[in-house]
């Protein structure tokens, strides 16, 4: 939208540029087209766009997809982009209450927008936090912040939001833009840059709570010496910078990333080299059974699923206090389902154990928690559950929990509507099994989940 048109609109709307808002609206077209044009949004696919004004870059993605939702704070430009974009889901409201977790139901996802100065970084924190749906995002930032985000190591604009960020997004630095650009012209520069998921095993897996706990620690006095600021974290200091290949007088700005994730992995205990063990299926023995659930023998877990033998499992629903349930997303290690989302805790009942044993255990070693089970019942074997006879229970617990990175990548809590909507849209984002449980759930609760 040229400088012209955007003064005529908003006077038009009996509106001006609202400083609290953070309203700054891009008048070159040229520079919209090529900020859109870096997403590489294709076809249908899904996008979200927020604080999009009165649509300077909106125009440009609504022609490669239909597919988008707008976010707007300000009624009347909401107002404005609804007659505009009949097409495009408009949302009034406030990008940081935005439920980031509604976009898995819509796959993969791209979010970009001109983001106000203010809550710029609570924004990213929102939209990049673990897990995400959103496969790149592209935000136009205050130039320092943006140069933060990027920063190098032994560099003044290094610091910890470089590495909380970083550990799971790579950062690109696309292209600075000076204030002449947009109206009202902001007082300091801007940048565009462009997050992206870090591919799977570039960075080995680590704590993510301990992580950042350590870098916000390494970073609060940024001057004093790194062994000062983690002296309470119990660690052997002169092992670890041996391990690091750095001088003990080192500096938090000093370490990289993957000396950072080293560090982190030193401090848990876990292996500096290599990745998590796989899962031992030969190892593993189960009870085998007949069509009645009788144990008719043992044999290994690799016999029992190479042979689709009948066998046993429980899967466990976790709820909050809200009625949310937790869902996890299987680690990429697993022998079957790998990457797939599933119940809160799921296993195998193991030989001469019982049902209700097993669902209590996996709960303890899967999610780290002790609590109460409840079962609500049991499923037959059958192909969709991989020949198990499924104990299913339920469980309260808030969290938070300790996740095996062996086991399990990443979790969240999801209101009965949000997974119901997701299961219909996207049944190949779960494991068979959970999908059964799901059905068997639903059918046997709420009009609203059956649905």
């Amino acid at each position: 939208m040229k400088l012209s048109n955007i003064r005529g609109t908003l006077e038009s709307l009996g509106t001006q540029p609202t400083q609290s808002l953070g309203q700054n609206f891009l008048h070159d077209q040229n520079l919209a087209e090529w900020i859109v044009d870096q997403l590489g949004i294709g076809t249908g696919d899904p996008w979200v766009e927020l604080g999009p004004g009165l649509g300077a870059l909106t125009r440009f993605a609504a022609r490669k997809s239909d597919n988008g939702i707008l976010v707007e704070k300000d009624g009347r430009l909401a107002g404005f982009l609804t007659g505009e974009y009949p097409g495009l889901e408009i949302v009034h409201g406030d990008a940081l209450r935005f439920d980031v977790r509604d976009l898995f139901r819509r796959g993969p996802t791209c979010v970009f927008g001109n983001l106000p100065y203010y809550v710029s970084s609570q924004i990213l924190f929102q939209f990049t936090a673990e897990p995400s749906p959103v496969r790149l995002l592209s935000f136009t930032l205050q130039k320092e912040l943006a140069e933060r985000l990027s920063a190098e190591p032994r560099t003044k604009a290094y610091g910890a939001l470089t590495l909380l960020l970083g550990r799971r997004w790579r950062v690109k630095y696309l292209r600075t833009l000076p204030p002449s650009v947009f109206t009202p012209a902001p007082k300091v520069d801007s940048a565009v840059v462009l997050l992206t998921p870090r591919p799977v095993g570039e960075l080995p897996d680590c704590d993510g709570n301990r992580f950042n706990r350590l870098v916000k620690l390494g970073f609060s006095q940024r001057r004093k010496q790194l062994r000062k600021m983690l002296a309470g974290e119990g660690l052997e200091w002169a092992r670890l910078c041996s391990v690091l290949g750095v001088e003990e007088t080192v500096r938090a700005e000093e370490l990289s990333l993957a000396q950072w994730v080293r560090l982190t992995r030193f401090a848990c205990g876990d292996s500096l080299e290599g990745e998590p063990a796989g899962q031992d299926v030969h190892g593993e023995r189960f009870d085998v059974v007949n069509d009645k659930d009788e144990v008719v023998g043992v044999e290994s877990r690799h016999v029992v699923h190479e042979k689709q033998l009948r066998h046993r499992a429980v899967h466990v629903f976790v709820f909050d206090r809200h009625g949310q349930i937790f869902l996890q997303k299987r680690s990429r290690w697993k022998d079957r389902c790998p990457g797939l989302w599933d119940s809160s805790a799921a296993g195998h009942v193991d030989s001469g154990e019982d049902y209700d044993t097993a669902a209590r255990r996996e709960v303890e070693e899967e999610l780290g928690v002790e609590t109460a089970v409840e079962r609500l019942g049991r499923m037959e074997a059958c192909p969709e559950t991989g020949w198990e006879f499924v104990g299913l229970y339920r469980a309260e617990h808030g969290g938070p929990f300790r996740l095996p990175p062996a086991e399990i990548e990443s979790g969240a809590f999801f209101s009965v509507d949000q997974i119901t909507r997701w299961v219909e849209a996207r049944p190949g984002d779960f494991a068979p099994g959970f999908l059964k449980c799901w059905s068997w759930y639903a059918e046997r609760t709420s009009p609203a989940v059956a649905s």
